[in-house]
């Protein structure tokens, strides 16, 4: 076996993709989107409400477009979240999966809240808004390397030291 063999093989790579949504990191990903979704409804739905009921009224406006918004993110990350284990479990394949993600988009959002009206929020509501936005964002990036992971192979670049090598092989008739 000479160099070239060694560094050339015919192997296809491990798709990041289909290994991760079978893993106990994904599973862990999966168990905190679903607590947080589960927080997020227990406190908009008891102290939130009540909270949002006593806040001034452009305060209450604020409070009312930012649990909308956070609402909105944590729907896109159980879909997204649902969407994966469905592969993982076998439920749809990885192309089934693309076609669910082109209708409901994980996109980030911008907000018109300024810094004071934010901080006129309860902090609670605070919290989750922050828990929420640094997940939707790690589900971000791992749908960018899932993607990335997926997307069609360039043809192989030859890799130029075995090029180099073969060169002073063959000038040095050191071929096989």
């Amino acid at each position: 076996m000479n160099e070239p063999d060694v560094i050339q093989l015919d192997v296809d790579p491990v798709r990041f993709g289909q290994s991760f949504v079978g893993s106990e990191a994904f599973k862990a990903l999966f168990q905190e989107g679903m607590e947080l979704i589960e927080e997020t409804a227990a406190y908009l739905d008891g102290p939130g409400r009540e909270e949002s009921r006593n806040l001034p009224r452009q305060e209450s406006l604020v409070y009312a477009s930012e649990s909308m918004r956070l609402t909105t993110r944590l729907m896109q990350i159980a879909s997204w979240l649902l969407l994966q284990r469905a592969v993982a479990e076998g439920e749809i394949s990885p192309d089934q999966a693309q076609l669910e993600k082109n209708r409901v988009r994980l996109s980030s959002q911008d907000t018109a809240t300024t810094v004071s009206e934010y901080e006129s929020l309860p902090a609670r509501l605070r919290e989750l808004m922050g828990l929420a936005t640094r997940l939707h964002a790690r589900i971000l990036h791992l749908e960018r390397l899932i993607a990335e992971a997926g997307a069609p192979s360039q043809a192989p670049v030859p890799n130029p030291v075995a090029t180099q090598l073969g060169m002073l092989q063959r000038a040095f008739g050191l071929t096989e």
